[in-house]
């Protein structure tokens, strides 16, 4: 029954440490993924520690297969720190000082589109 399915979890940390990782960290994430771990511990099946943590089986499938593989390490969340911005510093201050300067900012008042920025007064 694709509900029971029980996932061998390789135990890279102790109950202790899983527990004393839980009560330091304070990222929202890797407190999930640390409760899913330990869950998983326990006997749960994926299924129902995927759901105690409010994520789906294919998520679960993944994060138990990456614990496996590197444990903790390969767990945490690595982003990649998102797409850069459009405007570069400078342009990012202009637009600041105008905006504290209560100047309205509508979209036509700024001008991006490909390397060319502008900002029109």
């Amino acid at each position: 029954m694709a509900g029971d399915r029980h996932k061998e979890i390789v135990r890279h940390l102790s109950e202790d440490d899983l527990d004393r990782l839980l009560d330091e960290t304070d990222d929202d994430k890797i407190s999930k993924r640390l409760t899913f771990v330990k869950r998983l511990y326990k006997g749960a099946t994926l299924e129902d520690a995927a759901d105690d943590v409010g994520r789906s089986s294919a998520t679960a499938t993944r994060w138990v297969r990456r614990w496996n593989k590197g444990g903790l390490g390969l767990l945490t969340p690595n982003f990649g720190g998102g797409r850069p911005p459009k405007l570069d510093e400078d342009e990012q201050d202009e637009l600041l000082e105008r905006l504290r300067d209560g100047q309205p900012w509508k979209s036509h008042a700024l001008l991006i589109a490909g390397s060319v920025r502008r900002f029109y007064r």
